[in-house]
């Protein structure tokens, strides 16, 4: 009876491969998002204020980072998770797949999303003209919590790697 029930979790883990696979789609989604953002700006960018082309760029690079980080949870959460991925030789390997634990995979997680918050964060502060000074002080407090949770986690990690260690 135990080897079943152990076998049966042990399979229930492709459960999360279509989920893994609707990450591809919000790439996707993303990528869309990001050259209406580019096709919206083109016909402007003589008129366009620097702070708007800054801003502009700025949601660039935010969309570039999450799409990033999502192809990383997706193929890393895969390999870790559900199943090692077998690329064919010639289709360029990644050079960070299959080295990625779930430890480091949140690690690398909370490090994107401070990038993000970093990013999202210089959008309010370049705009900060047309923003609350009660709206700026709440995105310094939620990024400040982002930063100390990134920390923290890498701090338990680097803790528990040294006691697994010793």
């Amino acid at each position: 009876m135990e080897r079943i029930v152990e076998n049966l979790m042990y399979s229930l883990r492709w459960l999360l491969a279509p989920i893994y696979l609707g990450l591809s789609i919000a790439v996707m989604l993303l990528g869309v998002k990001f050259f209406q953002e580019l096709f919206h700006a083109i016909p402007l960018i003589f008129t366009m204020p620097e702070v708007d082309l800054i801003l502009l760029t700025l949601t660039l690079i935010d969309i570039a980072l999450v799409g990033g980080l999502l192809v990383m949870v997706m193929l890393s959460g895969y390999e870790n998770f559900v199943s090692t991925l077998n690329i064919s030789g010639d289709t360029e390997k990644l050079a960070w797949l299959g080295k990625i634990d779930s430890g480091g995979l949140k690690n690398k997680v909370a490090a994107s999303i401070v990038a993000i918050s970093s990013i999202h964060l210089l959008k309010v502060f370049m705009n900060a003209e047309n923003t609350s000074i009660e709206k700026i002080k709440w995105y310094v407090i939620i990024h400040l919590t982002f930063v100390g949770s990134a920390f923290a986690m890498g701090y338990l990690d680097k803790l528990t790697r040294k006691s697994a260690n010793d």
